[in-house]
């Protein structure tokens, strides 16, 4: 296994320990502060496993695949833990993660087919604002201003997360024709 996948799957092992600190029933000194550190480190390691498989060709199969799933399963589950804290709306993780469904489906049915199906310019730009979105709601900064930019990216990660869905669906329909 190469370094960017094993970045990949470092970025999944953490998301247990992110949720511990997250929900953790006992009052832990800083525990929002670790899970915000935690979250924004496996957040850092999805950029640097892009940048290294990339710089060193180092992309595989197995990395178009895991990456983009290991990003779905750390926001997915800190969106959740968000819901769970009165934090995030339910319908908005509810579309986000429909879209993660569809997509995933999307790309089992393009791999029976052997067909890999990378992430997109959208795709990548949902997950680094849906990202971005987790981080600004784990700071839970005071002030007006950063309430609206919190706001923003909100509603910036929904929208980004439709979009890239039916650019997805769109690019890649000869997938589902050959379904038919």
């Amino acid at each position: 296994m190469n370094l960017p996948n094993k970045l990949t799957m470092l970025r999944v092992f953490m998301i247990p320990f992110f949720v511990i600190f997250m929900l953790c029933p006992l009052q832990i000194p800083y525990n929002n502060l670790i899970a915000l550190a935690i979250f924004a480190s496996a957040s850092f390691t999805d950029y640097l496993d892009g940048h290294i498989a990339r710089k060193y060709h180092l992309i595989t199969n197995f990395g178009k695949f895991m990456d983009p799933l290991a990003d779905k399963l750390l926001v997915v589950s800190a969106m959740v833990c968000l819901v769970k804290l009165g934090e995030l709306a339910a319908w908005i993780v509810i579309i986000i993660i429909c879209r993660e469904f569809t997509i995933s489906a999307f790309r089992l049915i393009a791999a029976e087919n052997q067909i890999v199906i990378a992430a997109s310019y959208w795709g990548k730009s949902k997950t680094v604002c849906q990202m971005a979105m987790v981080i600004l709601l784990l700071l839970d900064l005071p002030g007006m201003f950063f309430h609206v930019l919190t706001q923003i990216a909100i509603y910036a990660a929904l929208v980004l997360t439709i979009v890239s869905l039916v650019d997805y669906i769109y690019k890649n329909r000869a997938v589902l024709k050959e379904q038919s």
